[in-house]
């Protein structure tokens, strides 16, 4: 059948990267299994076992010539996927055929395998968490000190500024970069273990010597920049390490739910407004609209890494003894998918930070309109400064209050200054109650703290990669 007349990944086809894509593809996966096929033989090589280096020569010059009809039709065969690499493997290096895998058992490829390709997607991951800072750096630098309506539980607050509520997004993203440079930091390799973990088939082979067999999986692991092997195991890699893994892709889905989530609501006030084309249609039917689809899609996916999240404890939560086979399939599907998934959620964040619209005007006049609200804390203290009673004037200040917002749900524009100023005891004419009503005296140090933090994060913002090709929208 043609392409499309098969189901496909939305995220391999519309969202994820070509890194991301070529990374999790069989053709890498299988050239990984060879490069471990390799660096087995010559570390037996080495160690003394009968594996010439004309044999290890053999395997690596084939590491990348991989014939998958072959082994397609070899597992149709034997019903086993590594053995039948083994013999496609062996098909184009036959004066090695006799040795690859000596002594190693199927999770000597397939977990180291599954190890060294989340490394470096974690580390591609890491240079577009950068990217992300980096544009949020920017903004929150050119925005610090526009003062803006701030909001607690979505209600008018009190002032802060553009810049800063961006900084509140950076600090969340600038910790998942901590914690995803701590899991790659930590990480470790499975090495060459056997059937269960206890290095029987190896004792073996090298007559039970123990600091070869130490030797060899020390060479396995160097050959891969891995500085050390779990200290013990079963057949496989402890499962708890994708849980690790993949809760630090769940954390970059909740930082970019938070910011675009922020983003949808600001939009809806026409405050700030993420990129929009010069040919996009927002609506098939409204085609005024400026839907913030972009944001709602960095919603969208974030939310179904965060779900599929779930999938990896739950593994690690039922491995029997020294290994089960109900983790294979969940694996598969789970642990790439959040990769690809964290993937597109960080390419969106990048565009859409790229290209943040303030409207300023819009932004000024909700201060504006919610300004004399603010100010009264500043007036009680200067009605009193004048001789009034402060209870006295927080009473006239809430029951004014209540009056001035009724008339706005009327429609009609706040007179709250006015009603304030016919009350004596603040002792104070409209025209002085005007003079306190400057936005910048309402944002506290927000300029200050935007300039220290960006600051701060740019220290991290070291080879930043460039921003890829324009997302499939």
């Amino acid at each position: 059948m043609g392409n499309k007349q098969v189901y496909e990944s939305p995220l391999a086809s519309r969202y994820a990267s070509d890194f991301m894509l070529r990374l999790f593809s069989q053709q890498e996966r299988i050239r990984i299994w060879r490069r471990l096929w390799v660096e087995l033989a010559r570390a037996e090589h080495e160690l003394g076992l009968p594996v010439s280096l004309e044999q290890v020569k053999e395997l690596e010059a084939h590491t990348d010539d991989i014939d998958f009809s072959v082994a397609e039709a070899r597992e149709k065969e034997v019903r086993h996927d590594v053995m039948a690499h083994v013999y496609a493997y062996g098909q184009v290096a036959p004066g090695a055929a006799g040795i690859i895998h000596l002594g190693a058992t199927s999770c000597y490829v397939t977990d180291n395998a599954d190890l060294i390709i989340y490394r470096e997607g974690l580390q591609y991951l890491v240079g577009e968490l950068k990217g992300v800072l980096q544009n949020l750096a920017d903004f929150a630098e050119r925005y610090r000190a526009l003062p803006t309506l701030g909001y607690t539980h979505y209600q008018p607050a009190q002032l802060v500024t553009v810049g800063k509520r961006a900084t509140l997004w950076m600090q969340d993203f600038a910790s998942d970069l901590e914690e995803i440079k701590h899991v790659i930091g930590t990480m470790k390799f499975l090495g060459c273990r056997g059937t269960t973990g206890t290095e029987a088939s190896f004792m073996e082979l090298f007559g039970g010597d123990t600091g070869k067999i130490d030797e060899m999986n020390r060479l396995i692991s160097e050959a891969f920049s891995f500085e050390s092997c779990f200290d013990v195991c079963g057949q496989t890699y402890p499962r708890k390490e994708d849980s690790r893994i993949i809760n630090a892709l769940s954390s970059i889905a909740q930082s970019a739910y938070r910011m675009a989530n922020d983003i949808r609501l600001l939009q809806h006030d026409r405050q700030v407004e993420e990129p929009f084309e010069e040919h996009q249609i927002g609506s098939s039917a409204m085609a005024y609209k400026r839907n913030p689809m972009r944001s709602e899609r960095i919603c969208s996916l974030s939310r179904y890494l965060m779900a599929d999240a779930a999938n990896a404890p739950m593994t690690a939560s039922v491995q029997w003894l020294e290994r089960t086979l109900d983790d294979s399939a969940n694996r598969r599907i789970s642990m790439p998918e959040a990769f690809l998934c964290a993937d597109a959620v960080l390419r969106l964040c990048r565009n859409v930070t790229n290209g943040l619209h303030v409207n300023e005007k819009i932004i000024d006049r909700t201060v504006r309109e919610y300004l004399p609200f603010i100010a009264t804390e500043n007036l009680m203290m200067e009605g009193v400064k004048r001789g009034g009673n402060r209870q006295e004037l927080h009473e006239i200040v809430r029951q004014c209050s209540m009056e001035a917002t009724a008339r706005m749900k009327e429609g009609e524009p706040c007179d709250l200054l006015s009603r304030l100023a016919e009350h004596p005891e603040f002792g104070m004419t409209r025209k002085e109650m005007e003079s306190v009503l400057s936005p910048d005296r309402y944002t506290g140090r927000c300029a200050e703290q935007v300039s220290r933090y960006v600051q701060k994060i740019r220290k991290l913002l070291t080879d930043v990669p460039k921003d890829q090709a324009e997302i499939n929208l």
